[in-house]
């Protein structure tokens, strides 16, 4: 066995410090920092919403003059760049005079990339880097996704039954899946910038797609709707010869505006990387849209939770993904988790690439 060291232990920590910004920080990473001194943590933060203050920032604020001679665990390579809105983290540290910095990633960030670490080496701190690396990717993959692709990271959720299905031949979806697996679709609600049905979905059931949990209500994603046909900008103008839905959701676009708690529209999967500060994006149906998504390979990551029933001739959960043979089928999916929520069975997936 090798030379055990805590760096994977506060490394870890780090990571669950960034998971408290999930969904709130774009463009910016979701990042989480621990200083430690002589063993013990003396500052910790993560990623404020909107992006500022930055972890590091806010666990040096929290340390103060214990973190002279400390050890800094931060899952991304500390900032070179100053803005308007704040110092780069790297200078602060050196200013605050710490003795080693660990940091999981490099931030592909071309302001940054190696320039913060290399800030730190000067300044006669030590700096590692690749403590819990792929966790760390995993962390930070929506802005990962958006560097490397342009795009937002993509999560689909599928609540079927055990024959796959959504819905029973009339329709009706509510409720397939009991309330341990529902309230855990809230919680992955509220850890992404927006949220995306099709048009048929939001016609047939006017889903509200907000968080519905004591302490994250605060925390409901945009609300995005997939339609090749854009609607009218204005309800009160709208001619007679839209839909329902282009009559009603225009209208209700235009009073709630298309920010945080109104409806916007995107016409294609591919469109999603026009998004701004989206770098979180969670689809939720019906099965036409979940196709598309898949169709376009645009997924990168699968939530399916399976309630034990039957229902026999309803509605697929999925529409043609383009696949011409089995083999191009297998290899496409990596299982990450696999629990039972209540009586209902929860299962993680993430796209091999």
């Amino acid at each position: 066995m090798g030379h055990l060291t805590p760096d994977p232990r506060w490394m870890g920590a780090a990571l669950a410090l960034a998971e408290r910004g999930k969904g709130r920080t774009a463009p910016n990473p979701t990042v989480g920092c621990v200083i430690v001194n002589d063993g013990r943590v003396v500052g910790r933060g993560w990623t404020q919403p909107g992006g500022r203050p930055h972890a590091e920032a806010m666990a040096l604020a929290e340390a103060g003059a214990a973190a002279r001679g400390a050890t800094v665990y931060t899952t991304l390579e500390p900032c070179a760049h100053a803005s308007p809105r704040g110092p780069a983290c790297s200078d602060l540290l050196v200013e605050a005079g710490v003795a080693r910095v660990v940091a999981a990633l490099g931030d592909p960030d071309p302001r940054t990339d190696g320039k913060g670490h290399e800030r730190l080496r000067e300044a006669g701190i030590a700096v590692e880097v690749g403590a819990n690396a792929a966790e760390a990717r995993r962390s930070m993959a929506g802005f990962l996704t958006r560097r490397a692709l342009g795009r937002p990271h993509v999560t689909l959720k599928l609540a079927t039954s055990l024959d796959g299905c959504i819905a029973l031949a009339s329709g009706e979806s509510q409720w397939i899946t009991g309330a341990p697996a529902r309230a855990h679709a809230h919680v992955e609600r509220s850890r992404h910038e927006a949220i995306l049905v099709g048009r048929g979905t939001y016609e047939a059931d006017r889903p509200t797609l907000d968080v519905r949990l004591d302490g994250l209500a605060n925390r409901s994603p945009r609300r995005l709707i997939l339609s090749s046909r854009h609607p009218h900008p204005s309800g009160a103008d709208a001619p007679s010869s839209l839909s329902r839905w282009e009559r009603e959701g225009a209208h209700d676009a235009q009073r709630r505006g298309k920010g945080e708690g109104g409806w916007g529209w995107i016409t294609s999967p591919q469109a999603i990387a026009q998004l701004e500060n989206v770098d979180h994006l969670l689809v939720e149906g019906g099965a036409q849209t979940a196709a598309a998504f898949l169709a376009a390979d645009l997924v990168d990551r699968l939530l399916l939770y399976r309630a034990p029933i039957l229902i026999g001739g309803g509605t697929s959960a999925l529409g043609e993904i383009g696949l011409t043979d089995l083999a191009s089928a297998h290899g496409r999916w990596r299982l990450r988790d696999r629990r039972m929520l209540g009586i209902d069975t929860f299962e993680e997936f993430e796209r091999v690439r």
